[in-house]
C-alpha cells in the first residue's frame, strides 16, 4: 500500500495526538520519579555522561519527560515535537515542576526544525531516544537536521529499539512468541491500523492507522557519517524500556528482557560528534 506524503504525516500526527491523553492517564507514563525531582533515563543514564551547563536539543520529545529529566540534571533544553497536544502537555509539566525557565518546547515537524528553531550550530548536544525514527521516511534528511544543529565538537546521543528485533511482532506470532512482521531490509512503509498503545494495554485508539519505517542500523550510521558526524561508539542492549513483546519479563531496573536467553538485541545506542573544525 502507498499513501501520499501528506497522508503519512497527517495520520501519524493524529495517532500521537490521541496518545497524549493516554500517556498522561492513570495507566500511562509513570511520572513519579520526574515529579520527585529526578526523572529516570534508563539505559541512557549510564552512557550519556554529565549534561549540567550544556545546551541540548531534544528532537521528537513527545510530552517532554526526557527533556525535563535532562533539565533536572542541569541542562538547558529545547524540545521539539510535531504534536501540538504533546507540546501543550510538555509545557504543563515544565510549569508544574518549576522548569519553564530552563526548558523551551516548540511545535514543528522534525524536517522543518531549522525553520522552527533558526539556531544552527548552537547546541552542545542533540538527543533522540526511543520509538522516534520509525515514524520518519527519510533517515538521511533526519541525520542532516541533527548535524546542522550541533556546534563544532558537539555530540549526538541516540537510543532506539533494535531493528533486528522490530522485524517481529506479537500480532504475527503464534502462541507465546512473536512472529515475522516486516523485513529488515525492506525499507517500504508499513501501513497498519493498530488501536493498541504500548504504555496502556487497555487503551484503544480511534486514530489507529499509521505509517512506519524500519531503518537498519547500517542506514542510520551511514546517514550520520554522510551528514558530517564521527561515530564514537555503538552499543547493543539485551533490554529495552518498554514491553516490546508480551513474552519479555521485567528486571529489577524496570527494563524488559527475554525470559531465558538474550536471543536478539532489543535496543541499541550510539554517540557521534561533529568535527571540531566544521563550519556552520
Amino acid at each position: 500500500m502507498a499513501g501520499s506524503k501528506a497522508d503519512w504525516r497527517r495520520l501519524n500526527r493524529a495517532n500521537w495526538e490521541e496518545r497524549v491523553r493516554v500517556h498522561l492517564g492513570p495507566r500511562g507514563y509513570d511520572l513519579r520519579a520526574l515529579r520527585a525531582g529526578r526523572g529516570r533515563l534508563r539505559i541512557v543514564e549510564t552512557e550519556l555522561g554529565p549534561v549540567s551547563g550544556l545546551r541540548i536539543l531534544h528532537l521528537q520529545c513527545h510530552i517532554g519527560t526526557d527533556s525535563l529529566a535532562l533539565a533536572q540534571r542541569g541542562a538547558e533544553v529545547v524540545g521539539l515535537d510535531f504534536s501540538p497536544a504533546a507540546i501543550e502537555a510538555a509545557r504543563g509539566l515544565a510549569a508544574e515542576l518549576g522548569l519553564s525557565h530552563q526548558v523551551r518546547f516548540v511545535t514543528a515537524d522534525i524536517y522543518d526544525a531549522l525553520s522552527a528553531i533558526p539556531e544552527p550550530a548552537s547546541f552542545d548536544g542533540v538527543f533522540v531516544t526511543w520509538g522516534a525514527i520509525c515514524w520518519l521516511p527519510n533517515i538521511h534528511a533526519w541525520a542532516e537536521v541533527v548535524a546542522r544543529f550541533l556546534k563544532p565538537g558537539g555530540f549526538f546521543y541516540f537510543a532506539e529499539g533494535h531493528p533486528a528485533a522490530l522485524v517481529f511482532a506479537d500480532s504475527a506470532g503464534t502462541g507465546d512468541w512473536p512472529g515475522f512482521f516486516m523485513p529488515y531490509l525492506g525499507r517500504a512503509p508499513l501501513i497498519e491500523a493498530d488501536p493498541h498503545d504500548y504504555a496502556d494495554p487497555e487503551a484503544r485508539l480511534a486514530n489507529a492507522t499509521t505509517h512506519q519505517w524500519l531503518h537498519p542500523v547500517g542506514d542510520v550510521v551511514t546517514a550520520l557519517i554522510e551528514a558530517g558526524l564521527r561515530l564514537d561508539w555503538l552499543h547493543e542492549h539485551d533490554r529495552v524500556p518498554w514491553r516490546m513483546f508480551n513474552c519479555l519479563v521485567q528486571d529489577e531496573a524496570g527494563l524488559y528482557r527475554w525470559p531465558d536467553q538474550p536471543w536478539l538485541p532489543l535496543a541499541y545506542s550510539l554517540r557521534a560528534c561533529r568535527n571540531a573544525s566544521a563550519s556552520g
